[in-house]
């Protein structure tokens, strides 16, 4: 039965997007200073580039400060926000720029070819949260079923998990479906604008459900959708990802530096999985405009990227990097495979050999969020 969805029903999903896509400028760090700590190692001031304004995304980093693992390492830590106007890849490559960088592997491989020296130092999120998300009576449950469809995606290379599965049913974008550049929000798909829409699991897939189902006066349920998780589907990539720039790295003292704040972080990352409504607060007190409910969300469904963490977390699966790589090639990001020194492992195994917190979280298992209107 076709709906008669109108605007009133996307008012939700608007707010957030405003909210997520707020201008950049939030700092923090730590009250003491960093200094005094016992991590070992120089006192030093280093910045961290996020890749989008604050939010559950990043609660690890939060709560690294908020925790003082970064002052335990003799760190002074300055996080800066990212935002629609911001493009980590390219403000972290800058000589000058921060000493680490949150971003996506292809968004930093393509960097690569241009000349970026960033290297990944440390794979936080273990899996993708790209999804595709239609209606339960478009017809649509796998990507062969794009076939004639409008099709959302997101570019600035955002899209490429999406347009390499239609690629692999043979599906031929601007011949056999239309691909529609979707604002960062689900208005298009909630006014039946496209027939399917990209979205991040622990966001904008959140949206759709936080938003009034005009036909029943009750909030969209996951019965009414169909979702498709690039994950299972096989051309899933790569995302955030902690980099820095390998002539940095080079200098005397900030492999140490780059450990440390490894250290740091993944205990703060730690920290979220094991207390996520700390991190929620933490996630707020950082600049967050976002409602509770919806910050809530993200945690839960942000703490399910990134554990289990097989091998412990930050480490870097060579299938998933392999994978990541060869879609970047099909999918002309790049023309040509990185070269070996694009990642290295061994700043993140010596961050990890000296935690004494359980690292892998093979017990985690991903709470129940109650959807809230609004994500308020």
């Amino acid at each position: 039965m076709k709906r008669s969805r109108t605007w009133l029903s996307v008012a939700a999903s608007a707010v957030l997007v405003l909210a997520a896509c707020s201008a950049p400028g939030t700092s923090t760090a730590p009250s003491d200073g960093g200094d005094g700590g016992d991590g070992g190692g120089e006192a030093a001031s280093v910045q961290l580039q996020l890749q989008w304004a604050p939010q559950a995304q990043f609660a690890g980093y939060f709560a690294a400060v908020e925790q003082g693992y970064y002052a335990d390492e003799n760190l002074d830590v300055e996080i800066l926000d990212g935002g629609p106007d911001v493009v980590p890849q390219q403000v972290g490559s800058a000589p000058d720029g921060p000493e680490f960088t949150i971003s996506w592997v292809p968004k930093v491989l393509e960097a690569r070819a241009g000349g970026s020296d960033l290297v990944n130092v440390a794979q936080v999120f273990q899996r993708s949260g790209t999804l595709s998300v239609a209606w339960a009576d478009s017809g649509i449950s796998s990507p062969a079923d794009f076939a004639d469809k409008r099709v959302g995606v997101w570019d600035f290379g955002n899209e490429f998990e999406v347009t390499a599965a239609a690629s692999a049913e043979g599906l031929e974008e601007g011949v056999d479906y239309e691909k529609v550049i979707q604002p960062f929000d689900m208005t298009l798909l909630l006014t039946d604008q496209i027939d399917v829409a990209e979205a991040m699991i622990y966001n904008e897939y959140a949206q759709v459900l936080e938003a009034e189902n005009p036909d029943t006066g009750d909030l969209y349920q996951p019965e009414d959708l169909t979702v498709i998780d690039y994950n299972e589907v096989g051309t899933a990539m790569l995302q955030d990802a902690i980099f820095a720039r390998a002539a940095w790295l080079a200098e005397d003292g900030n492999e140490d530096v780059t450990t440390r704040f490894l250290r740091a972080s993944f205990r703060g990352w730690i920290y979220c999985r094991d207390n996520p409504e700390d991190c929620v607060e933490y996630t707020t007190a950082a600049g967050s405009t976002l409602g509770a409910g919806h910050q809530a969300w993200m945690m839960n469904e942000i703490n399910a990227l990134v554990w289990p963490s097989p091998d412990g977390i930050g480490t870097l699966a060579s299938d998933l990097w392999q994978q990541t790589v060869d879609i970047s090639l099909d999918s002309g990001i790049i023309a040509e495979a990185p070269s070996d020194d694009a990642f290295r492992t061994d700043l993140a195994e010596a961050a990890l050999a000296e935690i004494e917190e359980d690292a892998i979280g093979d017990a985690f298992e991903k709470g129940e969020v109650e959807v809230t209107p609004g994500g308020e």
